[in-house]
């Protein structure tokens, strides 16, 4: 089997992390799919299978706490990181209620990191 590769779909609408985590990921061999919108994010997430979400909350159209309650609701098991700047109490206890896996604070986290964070989440 040819592309036995991790899929990862990552949805932040700020093109520069994007970027840097797209390039990371995929030189690690990680397949990466992205998108800075929320409404395609549940798209892509009904139409194909991946093995992990990295998801930013504040985004257009559709925020993250929306795209958690719909991947709820269509029974979507695949793990999920938050990678957001909202650092507040409530929101981390909300999204980790929606059965989110990590936490990370964009402004406190490297690219580095949160690649590690993503190969320990999938055992890589």
């Amino acid at each position: 089997m040819e592309n036995n590769k991790m899929k990862i779909l990552i949805c932040d609408d700020e093109q520069a992390i994007r970027h840097a985590l797209e390039l990371k990921l995929t030189h690690e061999g990680f397949d990466v799919v992205t998108t800075p919108d929320g409404n395609e994010c549940v798209s892509l997430m009904s139409d194909q299978d991946f093995d992990l979400l990295l998801l930013d909350l504040v985004l257009p159209q559709k925020d993250g706490f929306a795209i958690l309650e719909e991947l709820k609701l269509m029974k979507n098991k695949v793990p999920v990181i938050i990678i957001s700047n909202l650092g507040q109490e409530e929101d981390i206890k909300r999204v980790k209620e929606l059965g989110v896996v990590h936490y990370l604070i964009k402004s406190n986290t490297s690219i580095n990191d949160m690649v590690e964070k993503v190969k320990s989440v999938l055992n890589k």
